[in-house]
């Protein structure tokens, strides 16, 4: 019986699936340090991970019984994908199943900064007894999303969710992406109807000067600096759903310091073991712990598209 170790767990279906297959599933989590000790001990042939588990060099070097890796979610920076192809190691991952998930997160981070939600949720129950006038007079200057103009880096699968739940509010939608020029966005209106927009992706200058809210939907690097932030209209409001460092923190701050920046909000940090203690109490920054693909539907579509692909490529 074929051994795959699932080691930062998967959903209940993916899990049935392999096992009617008859494969056998592990999900109880091994220590990074102690992986490739146990994956050697039990010969697991295929390696399951999230974001959580490291797949480097070394690991991969130092077990020979792995057939393939695979990653529940988008990117795969945590996996040396190279590496393990020269090994003849097999690397997948599920790019489309959470992406519904992590549009609609950004949208709610959107509606968040539109209306200081993330500051009133903090103030209300401590002031709110006290002061209601007050904070009622401090939250009454928000904004609507209708009409305005949402800028989205990296026009990829997550990035044209977002940019059909964008449009389906009412919003202008701009788009940069070097790879894709231009991208058919399919809106399912009440079940059935469909409304087809035709986004033509353009300049990344074009876009920081004229987007009210600015999405990045990229795979890392340091892409938004000071430099780029100088560049944006005063008042924008920032999203970071991908990777942690795509918005350079200081910079950030320093941007709504000044004001040119009127709100951010991060589900990724440069530093995930210990976020900056900084942004995590800064009252313009709306805050969530990298959860923006992890859903009960995402889970359950990553457990059967990872089910689906280890069952072909090990079957």
């Amino acid at each position: 019986m074929k051994k795959i170790l699932a080691n930062d767990g998967m959903e209940e279906e993916g899990i049935r699936m392999l096992e009617k297959e008859g494969f056998m599933v592990v999900t109880e989590k091994v220590a990074q340090d102690e992986l490739s000790e146990v994956i050697n001990a039990e010969n697991f042939v295929a390696l399951v991970v999230r974001s959580a588990t490291r797949v480097d060099k070394a690991l991969i070097d130092s077990c020979p019984s792995l057939k393939l890796i695979a990653r529940g979610g988008v990117g795969m920076d945590n996996i040396d994908v190279e590496h393990a192809k020269k090994k003849n190691i097999q690397v997948v991952n599920t790019p489309a199943a959470s992406s519904l998930s992590v549009a609609e997160l950004v949208m709610a981070h959107i509606f968040t900064m539109a209306r200081s939600l993330d500051d009133s949720n903090r103030n209300m129950p401590v002031k709110g007894h006290t002061e209601f006038a007050a904070l009622k007079k401090k939250y009454s200057k928000g904004t609507e999303v209708a009409g305005k103009t949402l800028g989205i880096i990296g026009f990829g699968r997550i990035g044209q969710c977002l940019g059909k739940i964008g449009l389906a509010m009412g919003m202008n939608i701009l788009a940069f992406d070097p790879f894709l020029p231009e991208a058919n966005l399919e809106i399912v209106l009440n079940g059935s109807q469909k409304v087809n927009v035709n986004i033509k992706t353009g300049p990344m200058d074009e876009l920081l000067a004229k987007s009210d809210f600015i999405s990045l939907h990229v795979p890392g690097g340091k892409l938004i600096t000071e430099k780029e932030i100088k560049q944006m209209k005063k008042g924008v409001m920032l999203v970071n759903a991908s990777r942690g460092g795509v918005i350079e923190e200081q910079a950030l701050l320093k941007g709504l310091t000044s004001g040119h920046v009127a709100h951010a909000a991060l589900d990724v940090f440069e530093d995930e073991k210990a976020p900056s203690e900084e942004i995590l109490h800064h009252q313009k920054i709306s805050l969530t712990p990298h959860i923006a693909g992890s859903t009960e539907e995402a889970q359950q579509r990553i457990g059967k598209e990872l089910a689906e692909k280890i069952i072909h490529f090990l079957k």
